[in-house]
């Protein structure tokens, strides 16, 4: 089995926080939207790879700029070293924008649901739209209402081998599908950069899901 690879999400401009969560993680992503204007001398500072997101509001974000102004900030991040750009499913244009990033980075292609876990095949037609659109790694996360939906979202996982997959549940009843996301295959699980700078509901620390995953190794 590979080891589990942790992302931890930067929400701020605690810098002290990030270098702290560094030995333990493997890539970072930079929320745009939430961190505001400093983004890019956050962003020089690290590392360790990272990847963009700029969520927008339909996604649970936070961007209140305009949809053009929201793109720009993607491809500025492209050209500061980002090693990859999270651009959601329902983007306009979504394949000239696409191309666009996979000129110098990675693509990871997104879809959120903040209500429910809908059957898997709606979400396999999801990954498949994904794929079709030039996800390097398709995503597709969900919020769980009930234990089931934990082990409909690994599922997923499973159903793409050949594919890079990313699929987890949101809320505490979702937390054991972050965990084992990429204990199953999953590209990685993300992870709050500390206490109280969780991204979504049911995030845990970069810290404890580092213990989490030395503990299963007997490490």
């Amino acid at each position: 089995m590979k080891r589990p690879r942790i992302c931890a999400v930067i929400v701020n401009n605690e810098i002290e926080a990030v270098k702290r969560a560094e030995p333990l993680v493997n890539l970072f992503e930079v929320r745009i939207d939430l961190i505001g204007a400093g983004w890019t001398e956050l962003a020089k500072q690290l590392k360790k790879p990272w990847i963009a997101c700029n969520r927008c509001a339909e996604e649970g974000g936070s961007w209140a700029g305009s949809e053009a102004r929201r793109r720009e900030e993607l491809l500025r991040a492209v050209e500061l070293g980002a090693d990859m750009v999270d651009i959601e499913l329902i983007t306009g244009n979504l394949k000239e924008m696409v191309a666009m990033i996979k000129r110098k980075a990675k693509c990871l292609i997104s879809c959120h649901d903040f209500k429910e876990t809908p059957p898997l095949e709606r979400l396999r037609e999801i990954v498949k739209k994904e794929i079709a659109a030039g996800a390097d790694i398709g995503k597709v996360v969900t919020t769980a209402q009930k234990f089931q939906d934990n082990l409909t979202v690994l599922q997923l996982i499973a159903d793409f081998p050949q594919s890079r997959i990313v699929s987890f549940a949101m809320g505490g009843l979702g937390t054991v599908s972050r965990i084992l996301c990429p204990l199953l295959g999953g590209e990685f699980s993300y992870a709050a950069i500390k206490e109280g700078s969780e991204s979504a509901a049911g995030q845990i620390t970069a810290a404890d899901l580092s213990k989490i995953y030395r503990m299963l190794k007997n490490e």
